[in-house]
């Protein structure tokens, strides 16, 4: 329904409420204004407000229940006002980075100022009833990259309604009756991800409500730079519902008609929460009143027409006007009523500063006094003036205490031992412990559940297991997972009726069902999105992305919302789906990426595991399924058709993370590696040593995230003294990771006889054929050659180079 709502000629709520209602906007405006004043007198350091949003936000309010979630955009300060999910001094403590996750719950001040979250998790790291909360999750700052995970947020409810055996997990959902409302400005509406996840939503009519607030600008660019026909709902007219097709609802209505807006979500609300369709409520002539952010001024790009029309018809000035048009307050109530907000607003501000503040000065209340009798026993004036300064800092922060602190250190660096100093060592490391927690904590999950905790069960044989295809052993594996635990569900390309390109889930959509073994479109961002925003409402997806070249359409998504989740909320909420895929040995450009240092160092914060085999592999989804943390599974593509032992005890199984396996054991050199090229390795230690003598030592990492926690490798380079590192990813991609973790992290340089080697891909992609992989990636004769050459200078009569004249 493409409809322009009309304003009402009744007053449809009481008067107390519209009043009421006035006071949260001008509350939110008030903390905005005051908001700005702080960022540009260097009290905070940036300011993006939601100025000129107000009364739309007042309206989705009003149609968003308990147990909904918000997926949203920096510039929802009035619906989390409204909601109760957030306060004014809250909002404050943001703006001023507090730490203390008791005064900003949002993200313990690691997110800027306008990026809202509710606690889906308790102190322990254990899901909240959510079903009796305000839902809100973590925002982030990439335009429209909110939109991916929205998709499984509402898809999620779709599954608690449709599945009976989700009816018992009350704690999640009731019946499936919550929504997933999305926000959005309308200038990043232009972002592919929202038209990926607006298609998606209209082909699985999940219970989407999208809002977007469309003020004319993206930044400086107006609309007509933006979206075609300058108009987002009529862009997206063709996927609008029609008695014959379903798609998308769509309704628009202008930004400050309070009475309108109220009716519109009231209406759009309905329908999407009773009949599960998806809607889209386009909001215009929206204004904002202090342009984008506190880094420009709005004034350098708008007319002075455009600025008189915005001074009018900003919703706040509008919603006043229908507050004293129809005799709700006279002026001089109003006048009292905002005197009193203003007033509430500065001291929640002073009341955030001062907790913030009170924070540090404590800290330099104990330090001042161990400075001080430095300087004395020390007779150092440079001690002195490293206190002098921080106390004369205007409102210090604690980076000046460390500057303090280290200042004092390099100056009695020279005179040795004493206990004044020795406190200020022992100053500096309690600190240390608590500055990581507040800033570098929660990277991944810290609770019972983490990955790392799940014990380890070993494979067991019966003495005539089966030699079966591994993609068998998975498909048992997937079987079994999906038959004990009804949160389990699978979904991507070809993955449903088909079983997957590679049949580990052949026959499986038939046993369990369309709703939990299911195909996708070709939209791996979204892919992606559903199974995190499944897995933040208590489901336990595996989201598939086909190849793992294809990763990259979601890289952004998983590195700035899943890899970061635990981390910017401080254990505040988690997401634990399972990516799986295939890659390693392929041939040609584009299908035989091995792009594993772009993934490694993009996606910190969630595990990425490389099994060289099926049965790895279902080891490791074991052991995912026992933890709450997200995490990569890469299988060897070339691996679904090799013979492998089936395990009698698959559904017991678990491999452990972080533990790298010794597959050979070798005295003269260590080879590091992981997935197919274990194999390759394995192949040339052995003709070494039929050839040579040589003794080689293969390892298998397993996984790179998280990497040798028990520091294996270093063991194995302490007895064979030379080490090299082989994969096929980019050189200084992956082999470079491996490398620093050895060397750097396990200091395993001191073991060495011989340089450290790598052996890597070339720099290019590959090229197609037999002949193009060979010569693009390590083949058998380099590994061998490699080898020989590290092992010739201290034994050459052991070790001839056979490749050189």
């Amino acid at each position: 329904m493409l409809e322009r709502t009309a304003v009402l000629s009744a007053l449809p709520y009481p008067a107390a409420d519209i009043l009421a209602d006035y006071r949260i906007a001008y509350r939110s405006r008030q903390a905005s204004l005051i908001g700005r004043r702080e960022v540009l007198t260097g009290k905070a350091k940036f300011g993006i407000f939601g100025d000129g949003k107000e009364v739309a936000q007042l309206a989705m309010a009003k149609a968003f229940r308990r147990g909904d979630f918000r997926s949203g955009y920096y510039r929802d300060q009035t619906f989390m006002f409204a909601t109760g999910a957030l306060d004014v001094r809250q909002w404050f403590a943001q703006l001023y980075a507090d730490p203390d996750v008791r005064r900003e719950p949002a993200s313990a001040g690691r997110q800027m100022n306008g990026h809202y979250a509710t606690r889906s998790l308790d102190e322990h790291g254990s899901w909240r009833n959510l079903t009796e909360q305000i839902n809100s999750a973590a925002d982030i700052s990439p335009t429209a990259s909110q939109m991916p995970r929205l998709l499984g947020l509402a898809q999620a409810s779709k599954l608690y309604r449709a599945l009976p055996a989700l009816k018992a997990f009350t704690d999640f959902s009731y019946n499936g009756n919550e929504i997933a409302f999305g926000t959005i400005g309308d200038a990043s509406t232009s972002e592919g991800l929202f038209w990926e996840t607006m298609n998606a939503a209209g082909v699985l009519q999940v219970p989407l409500l999208m809002s977007v607030w469309d003020d004319g600008y993206g930044i400086s660019v107006p609309i007509e730079h933006q979206t075609t026909k300058a108009s987002i709902s009529e862009a997206l007219a063709g996927m609008m519902t029609t008695p014959q097709k379903a798609g998308l609802d769509i309704y628009v209505v202008r930004g400050w008609d309070y009475l309108a807006l109220c009716d519109t979500y009231q209406r759009a609300a309905y329908k999407v929460r009773m009949e599960h369709t998806p809607a889209l409520v386009h909001v215009i002539e929206v204004t904002q009143p202090q342009g984008h952010s506190t880094s420009g001024s709005h004034e350098r790009y708008k007319t002075p027409e455009r600025l008189r029309w915005e001074g009018e018809y900003d919703c706040l000035a509008q919603l006043r006007t229908l507050v004293l048009g129809n005799g709700i307050a006279s002026e001089a109530e109003l006048a009292e009523l905002e005197a009193q907000e203003k007033a509430d607003v500065n001291a929640a501000r002073r009341a955030a500063w001062d907790a913030f503040m009170g924070g540090v000065k404590d800290e330099i209340d104990e330090l001042v006094p161990i400075l001080d009798r430095l300087a004395a026993e020390a007779q150092s004036p440079e001690v002195l003036q490293a206190k002098e300064d921080l106390l004369k800092t205007l409102d210090p922060i604690r980076r000046d205490l460390y500057t303090a602190t280290r200042k004092a250190m390099l100056a009695t660096a020279r005179h040795g031992h004493s206990e004044s100093r020795a406190n200020l060592v022992a100053w500096r490391v309690r600190s240390d412990v608590v500055n990581h927690d507040r800033y570098s904590s929660h990277l991944h999950s810290e609770s019972a559940q983490s990955a790392l905790s799940v014990p380890a069960v070993a494979a067991t044989y019966d003495t005539d297991a089966k030699l079966v295809d591994g993609r068998e052993i998975l498909q048992a594996c997937f079987d079994s997972l999906l038959g004990r635990d009804p949160r389990i569900l699978a979904f991507g390309e070809d993955l449903g009726r088909l079983g997957d390109v590679n049949q580990a889930f052949a026959g499986l959509q038939e046993k369990y069902g369309v709703a939990r073994v299911f195909d996708v479109g070709i939209r791996e961002a979204t892919i992606l999105g559903q199974g995190i925003g499944m897995a933040m409402r208590g489901l336990r997806p595996i989201a598939e992305i086909q190849y793992l070249d294809y990763l990259l359409y979601a890289l952004q998504i998983i590195s700035d919302d899943l890899a970061t989740l635990q981390y910017r909320t401080k254990g505040g909420q988690k997401a634990p789906v399972i990516i799986r895929t295939r890659g390693h040995r392929l041939e040609g450009i584009w299908h035989s990426g091995s792009p594993m240092g772009t993934i490694i160092n993009a996606f910190r914060g969630v595990h990425v595991l490389v099994p060289r085999n099926m049965t790895q592999a279902a080891g490791f989804y074991n052991t995912l399924m026992l933890a709450d943390e997200p995490a990569l599974v890469i299988e060897v593509l070339n691996g679904y058709r090799l013979k492998e032992r089936m395990p009698s005890n698959l559904a017991q199984f678990t491999l452990p993370l972080g533990v790298p396996e010794v597959l050979r054991e070798g005295t003269d050199l260590t080879v590091v590696t992981y997935g197919p090229n274990c194999r390759l390795a394995l192949e040339a230690a052995e003709l070494l040593e039929a050839s040579f003598g040589l003794s080689i030592e293969v390892i298998d990492v397993q996984s790179l995230l998280p990497f040798d926690v028990s520091h294996r490798i270093a063991e194995s380079v302490r007895k064979t003294n030379r080490v090299l590192f082989l994969d096929e990813d980019v050189p200084s991609g992956a082999t470079a990771f491996m490398m620093q973790q050895v060397l750097e992290v396990q200091r395993a340089w001191r073991w060495l006889d011989a340089a450290p080697r790598s052996l890597a891909a070339k720099a290019h992609r590959p090229a197609y054929g037999s002949d193009g992989d060979y010569f693009s990636k390590p083949n058998l004769e380099q590994l061998l050659e490699t080898i020989v050459e590290m092992l010739h200078e201290a034994e050459p009569d052991r070790a001839p180079l056979f490749h050189r004249a």
